[in-house]
């Protein structure tokens, strides 16, 4: 009983890094390069490659029915690299990402 609410644990952590690094890749694809360089921040390429290694290596570690079960180590690297990218990054990317209505002042524009 115990060791299979471990068990179920152990999976949904795996499996809630690998889908927040996954969300973190989807959002930067959605965003123009021009934006990082506008934001100050690294640039959409740099992001991409931190990011895709980052779904890689948190795929790599989830548990063997869904994935290879090898590197569960790196799955904590591949959480801080998409928690800063969501933390950091897409707050700073967003007002330059050309979204619908949203500027650098706000959703209602500057006053």
């Amino acid at each position: 009983m115990i060791g299979a609410v471990q068990t179920l644990v152990y999976v949904a952590f795996y499996v809630v890094i690998f889908l927040l690094a996954v969300w973190a890749l989807v959002d930067l694809l959605r965003r123009p390069a021009q934006a990082f360089l506008s934001a100050g921040k690294r640039t959409k390429k740099f992001w991409g490659l931190v990011l895709g290694a980052a779904v890689l290596f948190a795929f790599v570690a989830l548990p063997y029915p869904i994935g290879f079960g090898y590197l569960s180590f790196l799955a904590l690297g591949s959480a801080v690299a998409a928690a800063v990218y969501l933390a950091d990054v897409k707050p700073a990317v967003t007002p330059y990402s050309g979204g619908r209505g949203r500027g650098p002042s706000g959703p209602r524009g500057g006053w």
